[in-house]
C-alpha cells in the first residue's frame, strides 16, 4: 500500500486508517453505534492490520476512554507493540480550559495502555473556556516535552486552522492535521476555504465519514427498510430518510456500475475516489461494525479508478448534492 506522509511531519501512513468511534459503548459518542463486544473489536483491528491499515483514529470523548482502551486491547491481543502503529486520539473542549491539555495527557496515555500519541488532536473548535491559541499552545508544549508525536485539529475551519498554525509555527513546530467530514456527499472544504488552506500550509485533511454514515454503502438504496434500523441520532445527522435515499440512487448507481467493472463495492469506489480526486493532501478514516467491512475499506486503496470514472463521479456528487 503505498503511504501518505502526515502534514509536514516524517511519519507516513496508510491512505486508509481506521475510525474507532464504534468502540465507544458508554457516554455521547455511544448514541451513534451498538455496543461492540472487544471480541469483535479485536477481529476488525485485526481485519484492518492484515488490509494493511497503520494508523488509527480514536478520541478521549468516544466512551471517555472506552475506545482508546478497546483499540489497544485489540492491538495488544494481536502482539502489536507499542510504536509499531500510529494512533491519533483527540482532547475533549467542551467545558476546559487550556490546563486540562496537559493535566488529561497521563489520562489518555493510561487509556491507551501506554501506546504512544502520535498525532493528539483539538476535537472542536468550540467549547472551550481558552482561546484557540492557548489551546494550540498548550498542545505545543506536549509534543515539545515528546508526549505526542504531532499535534492537530478537528472541524476547523479554514481561519481557524490557519491561526493555529501560526502559532504552532512561531513555536518550531507544524500543525500536522485538520479532521474534517469530506464524501461524495459532503464536499464544503472545496467552497469554504478549508481545502484550499490545507494545501497552502501543507496540512493532511483527515476525512471522518467517507461513506457518510453508511449512505454511499448503497445498502439502504438496496432495502431502504433498514432505515429503520439507524440510531436515531445518527439517522438524523446522516441526513438519512426516503429522500435523502432516492436523491443519491443516481451516484449510488454510478458507484455499482463501476463497482462491477474493478469487482469492488461501492463502498469501495467511493473510498478510491476521496483519495484520487483529493490526491495525498487527504487520508480517510471509515469505521467497521464487522470485521469484513474493515478488510473491504482497506482494500480500496490499493484501487485505481480512470479518469473518466473519476469524473462521471464528480458530475454525479454534483447533481446530489446541488439537489438537497
Amino acid at each position: 500500500m503505498q503511504l501518505r506522509r502526515l502534514g509536514r511531519t516524517g511519519r507516513e501512513l496508510s491512505p486508509i486508517g481506521l475510525g474507532c468511534m464504534q468502540f465507544s459503548n458508554t457516554g455521547a459518542a455511544g448514541r451513534f453505534y451498538r455496543a461492540t463486544a472487544q471480541d469483535t473489536a479485536t477481529a476488525i483491528v485485526r481485519a484492518a492490520l492484515d488490509g494493511g491499515v497503520t494508523w488509527f483514529d480514536t478520541a478521549e470523548m468516544y466512551g471517555g476512554g472506552h475506545s482508546e482502551r478497546a483499540l489497544t486491547t485489540a492491538l495488544r491481543e494481536h502482539g502489536v507493540k507499542p510504536g509499531e502503529v500510529a494512533i491519533a486520539t483527540k482532547w475533549q473542549p467542551v467545558g476546559r480550559t487550556a490546563r486540562s491539555i496537559p493535566a488529561t495527557i497521563g489520562d489518555r496515555l493510561a487509556a491507551l495502555q501506554d501506546f504512544p500519541i502520535d498525532l493528539h488532536q483539538i476535537h472542536m473548535p468550540h467549547g472551550s473556556l481558552s482561546s484557540i491559541p492557548a489551546q494550540v499552545k498548550a498542545m505545543a508544549r506536549l509534543q515539545t516535552d515528546g508526549k505526542v508525536g504531532a499535534v492537530g485539529v478537528s472541524n476547523f475551519s479554514a481561519a481557524q486552522m490557519r491561526r493555529a498554525a501560526a502559532v504552532l509555527d512561531a513555536e518550531g513546530l507544524a500543525l500536522a492535521s485538520n479532521q474534517i467530514q469530506l464524501n461524495l456527499l459532503h464536499r464544503n472544504a472545496e467552497t469554504d476555504g478549508v481545502l484550499a488552506a490545507a494545501r497552502d500550509l501543507g496540512v493532511t485533511l483527515i476525512a471522518f465519514s467517507p461513506l457518510r454514515s453508511g449512505l454511499l454503502t448503497g445498502k439502504f438504496h438496496d432495502d431502504p427498510e433498514r432505515l429503520k434500523q439507524v440510531l436515531p441520532i445518527r439517522r438524523w445527522i446522516g441526513g438519512f430518510g426516503p429522500r435523502a435515499v432516492e436523491r443519491t440512487r443516481p451516484l449510488i448507481d454510478e458507484l455499482t456500475a463501476i463497482g462491477r467493472a474493478h469487482g469492488a463495492s461501492p463502498s469501495q469506489i467511493a473510498l478510491a475516489w476521496l483519495l484520487a480526486y483529493y490526491g495525498d493532501t487527504v487520508v480517510a478514516i471509515p469505521g467497521a461494525s464487522r470485521p469484513e467491512q474493515a478488510a473491504e475499506l482497506a482494500a480500496a486503496a490499493e484501487l485505481r479508478l480512470t479518469d473518466a470514472e473519476t469524473a462521471a463521479l464528480d458530475a454525479r456528487s454534483r447533481e446530489a448534492t446541488a439537489s438537497r
